[in-house]
């Protein structure tokens, strides 16, 4: 038997009560319906004798006080008249309305409405208005004839509550009798429910009793499958090269693999039941200020979430190792958070790594500048030599005056190219305001002799400034690295545009600048193109290192800024245009930051 056999006989089970109840309760609300009509016609019985006995109270006290009267002649008496005179009409349409499902009962309301206005009206009120003239009412056939009218209202008093008795032992009866067949009725549906619930549960216990071993064979089954499972998972979280960390609801640490553990310096054993925040604390490496756990962030955001990418971990001897991490909820089957996995690994290695890259690529930089640099210190150095030789030989004063303006032009000329050369070098702390202009003036400086070299015309339009906060070492890497690239590609007599400006706000894009490099050259073809940002690719030979685009394109990502290169190779429009983008107000944070491979 499978499981929808199963639950069909349990189903099966569960509705035949069921079923039997809603017979047994609809048989016991129709027999409950008649009874409660037989006595609701009780209760309207009972009614219409107490208005009965009612109209005969109050018959009676107007006969009296009218009696009183008659005798008397003191209008005191009248005050019971008067007060059964008003109330007897209502009475009397009160017993009408409740007459209303039985036509003998209302005729004889009716006759007892007219008799009783016969007495009133040619009996009582001429006794009234005798007496009142001060005449006698004593006459004996006058009272006869008023007694012999009160008679006949009394017989149809009589008559309306012998009715009303007798429908009411009637409806007694019929309510007895429907209550003792209500009572049969429950009992023999009790008793053939019961027999056919007994013998559907007996024919079926069978067929639960095989189901209930084939359930559990079949659990066993799968539980055995699930142990497998779950030993698979262990063996493949045991392997698994990075750390491995699942919290639960509340962010207490249900299980580590190996490398959680090794990273951490905790072991399982010892970090279960524990918060998060207390095996794995996570820090700014610059500050030390504790950061927010994933947990954390991960039940404020029901999202997946990585770390920032400087983020160290304090392991539990007091070192620290910088790591990456990524964070996900957990959920069960209805959609809500059961529980947090927190995957991470050492990129302690790969940050040097990554550091010294960047320190060989700058040194790259500077090896490509040094030829320029001895040969721009070189000349002027020279010029000076020569004009301290004139001034020795006997110059005149004027002429001394314009050897020594001379030399004084030649030292700031040397000045401003060690001033630029250091720059390449100077690194601030913290991100400063840098004046875009001014590094692209010091570049182009730097280049002249190499664009001497390869016969290359560098034209520059820079406005007055245009400033961004960045690591002015850094970007001086970038638009030399890039400005060179430019000079090389260019053909012989070829020209270089280095522009620069604002870029103000937009929807999608925040204010910053724009710096556009473009050259004349022969131009890079797509398959190329779409090389050129990889580590290590380079069109030069053994003369490149093929960091460069790599280490630029992360330097410009980590001041939240973008570098995109567009070519023609069309050998009338061929050219190559190199723009970059940087935020005015970046969120940077100091040290190296590279493109991931």
């Amino acid at each position: 038997m499978n499981l929808s056999q199963f639950n069909r006989i349990l189903r099966q089970a569960f509705l035949l009560p069921v079923i039997a109840l809603l017979i047994m309760a609809a048989a016991l609300y129709l027999q409950m319906r008649d009874a409660n009509n037989t006595v609701r016609l009780i209760q309207d019985t009972d009614s219409r004798l107490a208005q009965a006995a009612q109209v005969a109270r109050l018959i009676a006290d107007e006969e009296s006080g009218l009696r009183g009267y008659e005798a008397t002649g003191d209008e005191r008496f009248l005050t019971d008249f008067h007060h059964a005179e008003s109330s007897i009409q209502p009475t009397l349409d009160n017993l009408s309305t409740l007459s209303q499902g039985d036509a003998g009962q209302r005729l004889n309301v009716e006759d007892l409405r007219n008799e009783y206005q016969n007495w009133h009206d040619a009996f009582a009120l001429p006794i009234i208005s005798t007496v009142r003239a001060g005449g006698h009412a004593n006459d004996v056939n006058l009272n006869l004839y008023g007694k012999s009218l009160m008679d006949q209202v009394r017989r149809d008093i009589h008559a309306i509550a012998y009715r009303a008795e007798a429908a009411r032992a009637s409806r007694i009866a019929l309510w007895q009798t429907q209550v003792h067949n209500t009572i049969e009725a429950l009992i023999a549906i009790a008793l053939g429910m019961g027999v056919l619930i007994g013998l559907f549960t007996r024919s079926r216990l069978h067929a639960v009793s095989s189901a209930y071993r084939n359930s559990v064979e079949i659990l066993g089954r799968r539980a055995e499958e699930i142990f497998q499972s779950e030993q698979q998972l262990r063996t493949t979280l045991a392997s698994i090269g990075d750390g491995v960390i699942s919290c639960d609801a509340n962010g207490l640490i249900q299980m580590m693999n190996p490398v959680a553990c090794d990273l951490t310096g905790w072991s399982q054993a010892e970090a279960v039941g524990r918060p998060l925040e207390e095996v794995f604390p996570i820090l700014n490496p610059e500050t030390g200020e504790p950061l927010e756990t994933p947990v954390l962030k991960i039940q404020r955001t029901h999202a997946t979430i990585a770390l920032a990418p400087d983020t160290a971990l304090l392991r539990r001897d007091g070192s620290r190792i910088l790591i990456a991490d990524s964070g996900a909820p957990i959920r069960d089957q209805s959609g809500d958070i059961s529980g947090f996995v927190v995957v991470f690994r050492d990129i302690t290695l790969e940050r040097r790594t990554q550091e010294t890259l960047l320190a060989s690529e700058k040194l790259a930089v500077a090896g490509r500048l040094a030829a320029t640099i001895a040969h721009e210190i070189h000349n002027p150095l020279d010029a000076v030599a020569n004009l301290l030789y004139l001034l020795r030989t006997g110059a005149s004063e004027e002429e001394a005056r314009e050897f020594i303006d001379l030399a004084e032009s030649e030292l700031a000329r040397v000045t401003q190219i060690s001033r630029a050369m250091l720059g390449l070098y100077r690194e601030s702390r913290a991100p400063v305001p840098v004046d875009l202009k001014e590094i692209l003036e010091d570049i182009l400086v730097l280049m002249e002799h190499r664009f001497h070299e390869l016969n290359v015309s560098p034209r520059a339009e820079l406005p007055q400034s245009v400033v961004v906060d960045a690591f002015p070492a850094e970007l001086r890497q970038v638009f030399t690295n890039l400005i060179a690239n430019a000079a090389e590609a260019s053909s012989p007599g070829g020209v270089i545009q280095v522009k620069a400006h604002k870029i103000e706000a937009a929807p999608r894009q925040p204010p910053g600048a724009t710096v556009i490099i473009t050259d004349n050259g022969p131009g890079i073809s797509n398959e190329i193109l779409s090389q050129l940002f990889q580590p290590f690719f380079t069109t030069k030979g053994e003369h490149g290192t093929g960091l460069g685009l790599w280490v630029s394109r992360g330097i410009i990502t980590k001041h939240g800024g973008s570098i995109d290169i567009t070519s023609d190779t069309n050998p009338a429009t061929h050219g190559t245009i190199v723009t970059v983008f940087l935020a005015e107000k970046p969120t940077i944070t100091a040290g190296p930051s590279l493109p991931t491979p």
